[in-house]
């Protein structure tokens, strides 16, 4: 079942058209990732959504509702991470859970968010002393001290380390696991990879393409490599294979580049010729190639 419904969204800047069309959904209890160069709309798309810019055109609906008309009501029942969210830094962490759990009619037990986000023994840390995975930790309890069924988190891991960012992976799938439905704006492939079930990428205030992220890769046309080093037997015919493009050889260090999936025949073609090989590699393709693919520009 959806709980997010956009079609034809549009929103103009004056001589600007940030939004042309825009028409996505968001199945419940699914992580759903929004991509996107800057400037491509996908920040103005997720206003709309959770009621904080009014659109020009086209309609919304999450859980049923208008995000406009009915934003007080919705409010009960999403949660919002924003970009650039910020807190006084003498603010103490119960005391930024207590103050937005006042803001809701039925709010969670904030107590019990400070045992399940890790921030028990930071109860009475102030915001300026939190470190980087601290504070997303507290952000992410902020978001969901509402008790929501969907929550917007808007590039949750920028400016945070590897170890920290991994972290913060795992409670994303912990939020996702107790039923809410996630809509993830991120900034890294991997991380989308990683989480999310389908994602929208955005170029020019359109979606150019919207699927599973495998999906999205088998999508592209992209060469991409085969490599391996010869221990026995003649190298095989494989340059007339399906989709192989070139095959380069130094000595016993065999490279075939090719598109589709060319790796699978070349394997095959080796094992009917009795070629053994070691150190076989293949430089699959990711989302950031297709994200080149798709937008003209890598990702930033």
């Amino acid at each position: 079942m959806a709980v997010i419904e956009v079609r034809d969204l549009r929103k103009r800047y004056a001589d600007l058209m940030v939004l042309d069309g825009v028409s996505f959904s968001v199945e419940e209890g699914e992580i759903f990732g929004i991509l996107g160069p800057n400037g491509a709309g996908k920040t103005t798309a997720v206003e709309c959504v959770e009621g904080l810019r009014r659109p020009d055109g086209g309609s919304i609906r999450v859980l049923g509702l208008d995000p406009i008309e009915n934003r007080g009501t919705l409010c009960e029942q999403t949660g919002v991470q924003l970009q650039d969210t910020q807190l006084p830094d003498n603010l103490k962490v119960w005391e930024a859970l207590d103050l937005y759990a006042s803001f809701y009619a039925k709010p969670c037990d904030w107590r019990e968010l400070l045992q399940q986000w890790g921030l028990e023994d930071k109860r009475d840390a102030r915001f300026g002393k939190l470190s980087g995975g601290q504070r997303q930790r507290l952000f992410i309890a902020l978001a969901l001290v509402g008790d929501p069924r969907v929550v917007f988190l808007d590039e949750l891991t920028t400016g945070l380390d590897p170890q920290a960012r991994r972290a913060t992976w795992a409670l994303i799938k912990q939020i996702r696991a107790t039923g809410v439905t996630v809509v993830l704006v991120s900034h890294y492939m991997d991380e989308v990879e990683e989480l999310c079930d389908r994602a929208a990428i955005f170029d020019q205030g359109r979606i150019v393409t919207l699927d599973t992220p495998s999906g999205i890769v088998a999508e592209i046309d992209a060469e991409y490599e085969m490599r391996f080093t010869l221990i026995a037997g003649d190298l095989a015919d494989v340059a007339g294979l399906p989709g192989v493009v070139r095959v380069t050889r130094n000595g016993d260090y065999v490279v075939v580049t090719g598109r589709g999936d060319f790796a699978a025949a070349v394997t095959a073609q080796l094992a009917r010729d009795h070629v053994l090989v070691s150190d076989l590699r293949i430089d699959r393709r990711t989302l950031d190639d297709a994200f080149i693919a798709l937008t003209g520009q890598p990702f930033d």
